[in-house]
């Protein structure tokens, strides 16, 4: 409304939104390295951000459904069939979507510890997807997004070593 949105401000709303995912995904797989390396617990911060990720990624989803397609079916399936990395984001959202629907504590108890950390280790996957999905929709690659495909890198990849480790 105060014009600071820019030429495009749908487009830059989905980019701001689907930043802000990305950044509280990230946030969220930091949590576990800070408390090995550092001893400083913010466990009790991991399911907010990855909640809050869930949510930006749903509005940034809407905003992208609603805002730019207007809901229509011939649009959308067009821009899948014309954008790969629109396909690869779509993917990532769906393998979180059973994340945020298992994020309560009820969740673990029926579904027993072992099982819930197992599916949620699929955060892993959606987490490289999306920072994919992310430097995969900018046209020229930048220093920024290039370093987040990295930081999700390195923060799978520290989990992956721990996993095998176990």
């Amino acid at each position: 409304m105060s014009g600071q949105l820019g030429i495009d401000p749908v487009e830059t709303l989905e980019h701001e939104l689907g930043l802000l995912a990305l950044q509280f995904l990230l946030g969220s797989l930091t949590i576990t390295p800070i408390l090995r390396f550092a001893r400083i617990n913010l466990l009790k911060f991991r399911r907010a951000l990855g909640l809050l990720s869930f949510g930006y990624l749903v509005l940034h989803l809407m905003v992208w459904l609603v805002l730019d397609q207007q809901l229509r079916l011939d649009l959308i399936t067009a821009e899948l069939a014309k954008r790969v990395y629109l396909i690869v984001g779509l993917i990532s959202f769906t393998l979180l979507v059973p994340l945020a629907a298992t994020s309560w504590s009820g969740a673990v108890r029926r579904m027993g510890a072992k099982g819930w950390v197992r599916l949620h280790r699929i955060v892993y996957l959606a987490t490289l997807l999306g920072a994919v999905h992310f430097v995969m929709q900018e046209k020229v690659w930048s220093p920024e997004s290039l370093s987040y495909l990295a930081m999700a890198i390195l923060l799978v990849g520290v989990r992956l070593l721990w996993i095998r480790a176990w």
